[in-house]
């Protein structure tokens, strides 16, 4: 079995290879998981270079068979699983999302409001020619999309590909299985679709909540959200407020601190000697250059010594200062992307039953729209049952209230992005920013706007 990571060259690379590695060995848990072979495709020679380079020094006891390519349809040929995880104008245009926004007092956010906006007019046009490689190439291949902003990415590959690109995020199953923990629920059932376990989640990508979590037919939820000490285990709990989540009677993806606390994140972020972008691109920038001229081993070193200091700052704005340092065990148990990618590969070619969340199309159910306020072809993020036969979405209670408005809001400024970056048209992206929930002023947007275009060669040649 051949998988293709598209942005071969990206840091988290190693950690793909060694779970492939440990699956081979007959360890872990996708034991069952035999991919023998692995191309790393990316426009970069340089990056593919170091990956290789750290990949060997690890010295996995059984890794598949690796090549890198910097030719798409080569790599893509005899294709059975794509992960889509590239990042078109690298971590220096993420430091330009932010830096525009926050100049204007808005967030920057690189999956959140404008600065998510701005990432996706730069992805889109190399988003669509990757699905159409895939069409033409390897047109039976899984597309497995870690590519941010992920819900927007996804819905425009599925005009290319329809169902067989799957958007993935760890924040929602990691939510699940942490509340799942506080409870004093074996948080397996969760994922092996245990029928004692069963909850509600839905949502958009980066914008959901979990709304129930029954055991045995009751739900474990009110009185989880009625105890400090439990709710004290629950990151998202304790980024957004213990009064707030009982307020809302549910528990929200992590990302909603960026609407629910706007003021206070864009504060802090504008309080800070450099934003996550500028950090990551000082950060990453400073180990390629090290690694490149490494021995394997040394670029290993520095590989693992990088990698555990941004785990242990991931959204760090989100924390008092005091426990920005290092996030709990428990906060960061859940595996990451490359985790759910997995999963989702191994019961897709094994046959073994998963109950994940994922991003699927609005009517993939069968029967009616999941959510029937917003279009078929919506890519929303729900609880899916996966088996050999494929992704099989489930249907939630109703969304109403305040959460639907933002919902419909936000899928509705998606839309626009989508098709502001397929017709070229600035007018439709100056709408999608002027609507977003956390932008309130049409004439910031417009600026906001013009300054991605200037300062962004890859935006400007979208809207040229």
């Amino acid at each position: 079995m051949k998988l293709v990571i598209a942005g071969g060259g990206g840091f988290r690379v190693p950690q793909i290879i060694e779970v492939l590695s440990a699956a081979r060995e007959g360890k872990g848990p996708h034991s069952g998981l035999n991919v023998d072979e692995v191309a790393l495709y990316d426009i970069d020679q340089r990056r593919l270079d170091v990956m290789m380079a750290v990949i060997r020094g690890m010295d996995f006891a059984h890794p598949p068979t690796l090549t890198a390519s910097t030719d798409l349809r080569q790599a893509l040929t005899g294709a059975n699983f794509v992960f889509s995880a590239i990042r078109v104008g690298g971590t220096a245009g993420r430091v330009t999302d932010e830096r525009v926004a926050l100049a204007e007092g808005i967030l920057g956010q690189e999956t959140v409001g404008v600065g998510g906006y701005a990432y996706a007019f730069r992805t889109l046009p190399i988003a669509m020619e990757l699905a159409r490689a895939v069409r033409e190439v390897a047109p039976d291949a899984w597309v497995i999309n870690f590519t941010n902003p992920a819900g927007i990415i996804t819905q425009a590959m599925r005009r290319e590909l329809g169902s067989r690109v799957i958007g993935i995020c760890d924040t929602p199953i990691g939510l699940v299985r942490r509340v799942s923990a506080a409870a004093g629920i074996d948080h397996h059932w969760v994922d092996q679709d245990d029928p004692r376990l069963t909850f509600d989640y839905v949502g958009l990508n980066h914008l959901g909540w979990l709304r129930s979590l029954e055991l045995d037919g009751t739900d474990r939820l009110p009185d989880l959200l009625a105890d400090d000490a439990a709710l004290d285990h629950i990151e998202e709990a304790r980024t957004i407020g213990f009064e707030w989540v009982r307020a809302l009677g549910m528990l929200p993806n992590e990302y909603l601190f960026y609407y629910y606390l706007n003021r206070e994140s864009v504060a802090r972020i504008r309080q800070e000697k450099a934003t996550r972008g500028e950090f990551l691109d000082k950060q990453q920038s400073a180990f390629y250059d090290e690694a490149a001229g490494a021995s394997d081993h040394d670029a290993a070193a520095a590989w693992t010594r990088v990698h555990d200091e941004r785990e242990a700052t991931y959204m760090a704005e989100s924390r008092d200062e005091e426990d920005r340092a290092n996030r709990r065990d428990e906060d960061i148990a859940a595996g990451g992307y490359q985790q759910v990618a997995f999963d989702l590969m191994n019961s897709l070619t094994t046959g073994t039953r998963a109950r994940m969340i994922l991003g699927v199309g609005n009517s993939d159910a069968d029967g009616d729209l999941i959510v029937p306020q917003l279009r078929e072809d919506a890519v929303i993020e729900v609880p899916c049952r996966v088996d050999a036969d494929g992704v099989h979405p489930q249907h939630v209670r109703p969304v109403t209230g305040p959460e639907l408005g933002l919902i419909t809001t936000v899928k509705g400024c998606e839309e626009l992005v989508i098709e502001a970056a397929t017709q070229g048209d600035s007018t439709l992206a100056w709408r999608a920013m002027a609507n977003h929930p956390l932008v309130d002023s049409v004439a910031v947007a417009r600026r906001v706007l013009e300054g991605y275009i200037d300062q962004s060669p890859q935006i400007a040649k979208v809207f040229e």
